[in-house]
Formats: C-alpha cells, sequence, structure tokens
C-alpha cells in the first residue's frame, strides 16, 4: 500500500518538473531569431511552425515588405520575434526582420573581408545614392560616389547624382552600425581597388617597347594619362612630339583613341610611362637633309630667356637663337626685344645632329633679305662660303 502510494507521488512529481519545463524551456523573448516550416499561407498572414507549445503568426503587413517575395507551404523560414503573446495569445514574428538581421550579418562579413558588393542604385539626392542592400537600405555618400566633378553647383550635382539610377554598379561596404541602423558604402572604394587589380594584371603583361592602343583620360600640365584599358599610364610632356610642346591640349583632347609606346614599366611604384614622339621618325635624323649652313630659314619663336630664343623649325627642329646673335651689339634682354610666337627669318650658322642642336642668326640677315622676305619675294640663296663648307665636314 505504502509502495503505492510513494509511486503515486513520484509520478506527481515527475509530471510536474516536466510542467514547469514545458514553461521555462523555449519560451521566445522579443528579438530571438527562430527557424520554422511555414504551415499556411492566406490573407491574415502566415502560420509558422517553430517547434514550440504555440505556432507563430506573420502578419500579412509583414510579407509586403518583402516586395514580391514568394513563399509556399512546407518552406523552411528564418524568423525574428517581435512580440511574444499579443492580446489574443499569439507568438507574433517577422520574417522581413530576419531578413534584414541576416543581412546585417552579411554586411559585417563583407566589411571585413573587403568584398565587393554588386547592386543597383534605387534612388539618389545631391547627398549621395541609396542602393538596396539585400533587405536593407545601403547609402553611398556624395564623397564616395566615383568621378563627381569638382566645382558642381547644386542643380547639376543633383543631377549627376540622379543619373546612376537604376544602373548597377559596384560598392564597398565601409560602415555596419547596426543600432543607427546605418550601412555606408563606397563606389569610389570599389573602383579603386578594382583598377588596382587590373593595374597588376596589365602591368604583367606589358612589355617595353611594344605599342598598345589606348584612351585619353585626362590632361594635365606636365603631361597627359592614357588609359590601356583598366589602368592610366603617363605621357609626359617632353614625351609628347619632338618639338616643344607647351600644354598637351596642343596635340590631344580627352577621349581621343591613341597609339602608345611602352617607354618604362616600374613594378615598385604601379607606373606605366608612355611615349608618342617614339611612333614618329626623329627629325635630327634628317637635319643634314634639310639643312644647311648659311640656310635662310623661317622659324616662329616659342620660347624666350635670357640667354636668346628657341625658335621652332619644321618638322620638330627646335633650333637656338643665342642672344649675341639677335643683334650687333647684343641686346641685354631678349624678352624685351622678341615675342613668343612671332615669325623671323633667320640664317643657319651651324648643325650639330648628334647633339640635335642647331644654331640661327638674325642679324647676319641682309636688309634686302628681309625686305623681300617681307614682300613675299623670292631670295637668291647665296653661295655656301668656305668657312661654312668646311663647318659642315
Amino acid at each position: 500500500m505504502v509502495s503505492k502510494t510513494l509511486s503515486a507521488s513520484q509520478q506527481d512529481s515527475e509530471f510536474l518538473a516536466l510542467l514547469e519545463e514545458s514553461f521555462s524551456v523555449g519560451q521566445p523573448e522579443r528579438g530571438d531569431l527562430l527557424t520554422g516550416t511555414i504551415l499556411t499561407i492566406d490573407a491574415l498572414g502566415m502560420i509558422v511552425d517553430v517547434a514550440m507549445k504555440r505556432d507563430a503568426v506573420v502578419p500579412r503587413s509583414d510579407l509586403d515588405r518583402l516586395d514580391g517575395v514568394q513563399f509556399t507551404v512546407g518552406q523552411d523560414v528564418a524568423v525574428v520575434v517581435i512580440q511574444p503573446e499579443d492580446a489574443d495569445g499569439n507568438l507574433i514574428v517577422s520574417v522581413s526582420q530576419a531578413r534584414q538581421s541576416e543581412d546585417w550579418v552579411r554586411a559585417d562579413d563583407m566589411m571585413n573581408s573587403g568584398e565587393i558588393w554588386e547592386g543597383v542604385v534605387a534612388d539618389a539626392n545631391r547627398g549621395g545614392l541609396i542602393i538596396p542592400f539585400g533587405n536593407l537600405r545601403g547609402f553611398i555618400p556624395a564623397s564616395h560616389v566615383a568621378d563627381l566633378p569638382r566645382g558642381l553647383d547644386e542643380e547639376n550635382r543633383k543631377d549627376f547624382m540622379l543619373s546612376f539610377v537604376n544602373k548597377k554598379i559596384s560598392a564597398k561596404v565601409i560602415e555596419v552600425n547596426r543600432k543607427r541602423r546605418r550601412l555606408v558604402l563606397s563606389q569610389r572604394d570599389a573602383q579603386r581597388e578594382r583598377r588596382d587589380t587590373s593595374k597588376e594584371s596589365l602591368l604583367e603583361a606589358l612589355k617595353e617597347g611594344e605599342v598598345r592602343r589606348g584612351r585619353v583620360s585626362g590632361l594635365r600640365d606636365f603631361g597627359a594619362f592614357v588609359d590601356l584599358g583598366g589602368a592610366d599610364g603617363l605621357i609626359h610632356i617632353s614625351e609628347l612630339a619632338w618639338c616643344r610642346v607647351k600644354h598637351p591640349s596642343e596635340l590631344l583632347n580627352v577621349g581621343d583613341e591613341i597609339d602608345v609606346y611602352i617607354l618604362r614599366l616600374d613594378q615598385d611604384t604601379k607606373r606605366i610611362g608612355l611615349s608618342l614622339k617614339r611612333l614618329q621618325p626623329n627629325p635630327w635624323t634628317l637635319v643634314d637633309e634639310m639643312y644647311h649652313v648659311g640656310q635662310l630659314v623661317e622659324g616662329t619663336i616659342s620660347r624666350v630667356a635670357q640667354f636668346g630664343a628657341f625658335v621652332s623649325l619644321e618638322p620638330g627642329i627646335e633650333a637656338l637663337l643665342h642672344a649675341n646673335q639677335i643683334a650687333d651689339p647684343a641686346p641685354e634682354d631678349p624678352t624685351l626685344y622678341l615675342v613668343d610666337g612671332s615669325r623671323l627669318l633667320m640664317r643657319v650658322i651651324s648643325i650639330e645632329p648628334q647633339r640635335q642642336r642647331l644654331g640661327l642668326s638674325l642679324k647676319d640677315v641682309t636688309e634686302e633679305e628681309r625686305e623681300r622676305w617681307l614682300n613675299g619675294q623670292p631670295i637668291p640663296e647665296p653661295e655656301p662660303s668656305v668657312d661654312a663648307v668646311s663647318q659642315v665636314e
């Protein structure tokens, strides 16, 4: 009799323990992430089996936030508890918040790994771009938008931003703040990384001395940048032409397609040196055929200095008119005597092809020769003097 009473008591204790466990274990709290199976879908929302005493309810308003995402009965889904128990005793959960939670984790992983995200710009304003990141909305500040022109007024800045809407772009995650719901990306950083990668590949493929096709991507006072297909090389202003060039815009425009000579490759600094003039014949190799001492030539003053002036001759020869050959006596300041861009008649007094030098004289031109030249009359060519012939030899 006693044994039966003890047995019943033990059974009651076990039952109470199980009952207490059923209430204490698995009781959801707000923010918990659960996984369940869809039981039903109707106009009011969705019922999900989350392996608890109660099934979870996903309101229709939550499903509508997912913008056309389709669900099927029997599908496994992740949900976040937003209300452990409503007035009717229902467990209210959210699929959209669960997906956002997954996106926050993915954004954080991509920021740490440096992986590049590709997405379509949904909206824009003067401050930057809005780009969906899964179920989150990422923001690209204007300072991180690639190729934003400087000095734009407010209206043009807004138009530039709006030009990205509905276009697919690449960006890197640079800030993840889930508490403030702040997700910031950078298109500029993604572009820089891809160009760096392309440049390394291009540097491995290029060889000094070869010719490549490129597009002029920028002009500066010191030269021209040329996009060779993922990386820019520089044509220094001294490598644009055999003649003196004041600014690259004299020869090139942004967007021009040109052939360039690979002059130097620096693997350490990742710099590519290019040349345009190396693809043209060196005019100094033809100077003996085109000029001789005593010859009268027309030239254009390209630059006046204290010691004289540089004179441009055809085809791309830069000759020197020394100060003591301008007049007799020599002017103390040639800049007061000569003007850049002026056209003059001068006489060749020395030729040194190996040193790429050709000397001119203005004072050795007679008044008769200068008068005939100014009036467009032919000028008789003088017989070479004995000194001139010996100088050429």
